[in-house]
């Protein structure tokens, strides 16, 4: 059986829209930025402590996890928890490219494997009343970087070098590609 390690909406429908069948058991591990590690390192450590976690709770099962950042200037952005955060992030990352890394983590009888992913996004300038608006939405506060390149936060962004899906939480055909490697195959079938 395939477990997701993650509470993520977005990481869920990606897997369903790919023909996948699984079950949701996110980690509920805190965001904790390890030291002195590179952004792919960061990325790749945490999606495997997730793994980790639920790997002990489903030892028999495939657990995929995954974790995303947004770095600009050597900064990490995560998710932002209040109202003030989202904007400072937003007001950072307007008018300029940043890169969005995920890692994941799949562990198949304990044994942990993975890929990362990086996406280059760049935002058009925003003035402070379009960052205000797109606040208020309320749909930044559960996304890397304070923003749903899926969602409202579409019209944020100028261009994108790289996967899409990455920005929205998970490189889809990589993961495919690794779920295959280990023999789990999308078993839905549209009608």
């Amino acid at each position: 059986m395939l477990i997701l390690a993650s509470a993520s909406v977005r990481r869920k429908h990606l897997l369903e829209q790919a023909g996948y069948e699984f079950v949701v058991d996110p980690a509920h591990i805190g965001e904790i930025f390890p030291k002195g590690k590179t952004p792919e390192e960061t990325v790749s450590w945490l999606a495997r402590q997730k793994s980790k976690v639920v790997a002990q709770r489903h030892p028999d099962d495939v657990v995929l996890a995954a974790d995303t950042i947004v770095l600009l200037n050597g900064k990490i952005y995560g998710k932002p928890h209040t109202h003030e955060e989202a904007v400072t992030m937003l007001r950072a990352l307007s008018g300029k490219e940043h890169e969005v890394f995920t890692g994941v983590s799949l562990r198949v009888g304990g044994t942990p494997r993975g890929i990362t992913a990086c996406t280059k996004v760049r935002f058009f300038d925003l003035t402070d009343e379009e960052i205000e608006q797109y606040v208020a939405t309320g749909e930044p506060f559960d996304k890397a970087g304070a923003y749903a390149i899926q969602g409202r936060g579409a019209v944020l962004v100028e261009r994108i070098y790289g996967d899409f899906y990455n920005v929205m939480g998970l490189p889809l055909a990589h993961t495919v590609r690794m779920l295959e490697r280990v023999g789990v195959f999308p078993t839905k079938r549209d009608k």
